[in-house]
């Protein structure tokens, strides 16, 4: 027999264990690849899981075997865990915007010419005004334009525009009977005295003050 021959064989049966050994490993790696990930995200989700537990419902689902519990207790469970998760991030997300709110109120507080009305509501005269004041069942007639606190504006009017003062935040109302005819002011109006902790759709954040530029053209009581 050649010897060429036989060294083809080793080299085939070399590269066929070859490939056996590579597919066994892969498929391990793929197995432990999905623990792992699985492991990183409940680690975070579930700090103090039974990883016994979960090993045995896995295998349990995973060969198709009775379950421990029934259908309806675990989705009455996994339920509960979602809306406990829910309830966390929402109190998160809005402890991290009222921290926010209150930084970026305390800067405005700072700048100079800035004066402080009721309710926290911060103002900066722009240019003075000397005509009447509106009641406080009054109308108002002004031009504004309202930005969020980077800036975006998210409400604003070209023309002078008259409104009820019982129609609008309650910022504005407080504001607005202070205000002469004929004042622009800057406004800086906390988020309890706007939107509070709703907001207002996708435009404003709950807990997100606004600032307006608010030019009073006209008023009654």
């Amino acid at each position: 027999m050649s010897r060429y021959f036989i060294l083809s064989l080793c080299v085939f049966f070399s590269t066929a264990y070859a490939d056996e050994k590579n597919t066994a490993n892969d498929a391990h790696d793929l197995a432990y690849s999905l623990g792992a990930s699985l492991g990183e995200r409940l680690r975070q989700e579930v700090p103090q899981l039974q990883i016994q537990a979960l090993i045995e419902g896995l295998q349990q689902a995973y060969q198709g075997k009775p379950l421990a519990l029934s259908e309806a207790r675990i989705e009455q469970i996994l339920a509960d865990h979602e809306s406990r998760n829910a309830e966390q991030a929402s109190r998160q997300s809005s402890d991290a915007a009222m921290e926010n709110e209150r930084r970026f109120l305390s800067a405005e507080k700072a700048k100079p010419g800035v004066k402080e009305l009721a309710d926290g509501i911060l103002l900066t005269e722009l240019v003075r005004g000397t005509g009447a004041k509106a009641g406080p069942d009054g109308k108002v007639q002004v031009l504004y334009v309202g930005k969020l606190p980077d800036g975006t504006v998210f409400d604003q009017n070209t023309q002078p525009q008259w409104f009820n003062l019982d129609s609008v935040i309650t910022g504005w109302r407080t504001a607005l009977q202070n205000m002469p005819v004929g004042a622009k002011w800057r406004l800086v109006i906390p988020s309890d005295q706007a939107y509070g902790a709703d907001g207002a759709g996708d435009l404003i954040a709950p807990f997100t003050p606004l600032v307006f530029e608010v030019e009073l053209r006209g008023a009654t009581s």
